[in-house]
């Protein structure tokens, strides 16, 4: 069965973030780039299925994905 590919966009309230790279850890597709001094970056948002697991375990709630319906 073939998997659709959702088209999501991520969006990070970087005010709220307080760099934890939670998100970075949880996420299955490797969504984003962490480090202490850059904080996060979104890196692979095409790959993104939308399964919100970053945006569950945020501890800020500094992420929100929109979901586009394909």
């Amino acid at each position: 069965m073939r998997q659709k590919s959702s088209m999501a966009t991520i969006v990070i309230d970087h005010k709220l973030c307080k760099k934890c790279g939670i998100c970075a850890v949880f996420c299955p597709k490797k969504i984003y780039s962490f480090s202490a001094l850059d904080g996060l970056k979104v890196v692979k948002e095409k790959e993104c299925t939308a399964c919100d697991m970053c945006v569950i375990m945020c501890p800020d709630f500094a992420i929100k994905i929109l979901k586009e319906k394909v």
